[in-house]
């Protein structure tokens, strides 16, 4: 087999997924028709209106939503900025944020934010699968920022039973969970990110319910929804929801991806000095974490690539770096020689079965290497 053939086997989904069909069909239609100002009141620019509005009305049917609680930004990171800092309440500037300490590296980096600006930040500890702690909640927090499911491990967090406790309003980075799983049924503002789901990269969405006291916390401009920020790619929007419809119809990919990662689980689970992170049954269907002990991230990832599969390692949101993990470093868990997999909709069982058989060749050889 030649090692372009090799190199398609994509595992790294929870970075970036490939672009949906559907999105592309979509989206090379919807370029040609709305590349005009939708501010603007003649024919070109009102045809892009009509493209971002029907993007934002298929977001809020398929999320069962009302389309004024959508609105499209240009990436998750800025949905998660805008959605968490725009909660803090305007006559409370340093009022006390609380944060789990499993947040993506965007969650963190806004409370950093915040503490820069006099406020102050609580970081919850999580139990060694990646679950929040409910007894560390505080309870004089003003806004609390918790993910819906995990980016590194994929344990989902109890957001109902963290409501029950608290009063205060809710940001919910549903980036990673995005397409795969349910919206939780109560929380204030939510990031959701289209490249996770096979959207174009480009597209974040910022979810705010009708009612809250939510409030555009930087800097806006003339347009007429103070959530929204410059120029809108009307094409790349009816492109996301297009894909976001999609993936939340196709139940059999997650049907599968739940059998193919149990498989994974059990599989990697077996080989000596690995262990596998995350929660085991309640957890996104389509993300597998392991340290290999002895060995590091950026050796595995590359001998992986070599063998034509693409994974990650490091901290999931600081990957070009290859730091080590603060999920796992939180979780209580080895930070190095960690290897995440996340499967692609295309993902077959021929291509986990051709993973677990060279998995322990690589990582047998590598040891050798170093000694062990």
């Amino acid at each position: 087999m030649s090692q372009d053939a090799l190199s398609e086997t994509y595992f790294d989904t929870a970075s970036g997924a490939p672009l949906h069909p559907a999105a592309l069909d979509v989206f090379e239609r919807a370029a040609v028709a709305g590349f005009a100002d939708p501010r603007r009141l003649h024919d070109p620019a009102r045809r892009a209106r009509m493209l971002l509005d029907n993007a934002r009305a298929s977001v809020a049917d398929t999320l069962n939503l009302h389309p004024s609680e959508v609105t499209f930004v240009p990436s998750g990171t800025h949905a998660c900025h805008l959605g968490l800092l725009g909660l803090i309440p305007r006559h409370q500037p340093h009022a006390r944020l609380a944060l789990s300490s499993v947040e993506h590296s965007a969650v963190l980096q806004a409370g950093q934010w915040h503490e820069q600006r006099g406020g102050s930040v609580d970081l919850m500890p999580v139990d060694s699968t990646g679950r929040i702690q409910l007894d560390a909640l505080p309870q004089d927090a003003s806004v609390i920022g918790v993910q819906s499911a995990n980016h590194e491990v994929g344990t989902r967090q109890p957001l109902a039973d963290l409501r029950a406790r608290t009063d205060a309003a809710l940001f919910v980075d549903a980036c990673a969970s995005g397409g795969r799983d349910p919206l939780p049924a109560d929380w204030d503002a939510m990031a959701l990110s289209a490249h996770k789901w096979g959207g174009p990269a480009g597209i974040g969405i910022l979810l705010v319910r009708r009612g809250a006291a939510w409030w555009n916390p930087f800097p806006g401009d003339d347009r007429p929804d103070e959530r929204s920020v410059g120029f809108e790619n009307a094409a790349g929007a009816l492109a996301a929801a297009a894909a976001l419809r999609a993936m939340v119809d196709d139940a059999s990919v997650h049907e599968a991806h739940r059998r193919m990662t149990q498989r994974i689980r059990a599989a990697v689970q077996a080989l000596p000095d690995v262990e596998v992170w995350g929660a085991d049954e309640d957890r996104l269907p389509h993300i597998v974490t392991f340290s290999c002990l002895y060995l590091d991230g950026e050796s595995l990832v590359t001998e992986l690539n070599k063998h034509g599969f693409c994974v990650a390692s490091g901290s999931a949101c600081t990957a070009s770096t290859l730091e080590p993990s603060h999920v796992l470093a939180a979780m209580g868990a080895l930070t190095h020689g960690n290897v995440r997999v996340s499967l692609d909709r295309t993902t077959t069982d021929a291509d986990v079965d051709r993973f677990l058989a060279t998995l322990p060749g690589i990582v047998a050889g590598l040891r050798a290497e170093a000694g062990v």
